[in-house]
């Protein structure tokens, strides 16, 4: 989609920054064989997920308008040939 800024917004950024963290801390933990480490990591990229929902109903995310498919109808007038 040309033109869109589809997740370029504090909630996206924020909520994926969280979520690599954890997906990061997780990976540790399991290369360093520490399952309690591994899953408070998992915990980590849940909350990722939850801290960027809860910021775009504060409003701080995409508005809800700009996902509404595009209806294409054949109402549309032709194109001239003057440029």
């Amino acid at each position: 989609m040309a033109g869109s800024s589809h997740g370029h917004t504090p909630a996206a950024w924020t909520g994926v920054t969280i979520a690599f963290i954890g997906f990061c801390v997780a990976g540790a933990f399991m290369v360093m064989d520490q399952p309690v480490g591994f899953w408070a990591g998992m915990v980590v990229v849940l909350l990722g997920g939850v801290v960027g929902a809860i910021m775009r109903m504060m409003g701080l995310g995409q508005p809800r308008d700009l996902h509404q498919p595009h209806q294409v109808t054949g109402d549309r007038e032709p194109a001239s040939a003057e440029g």
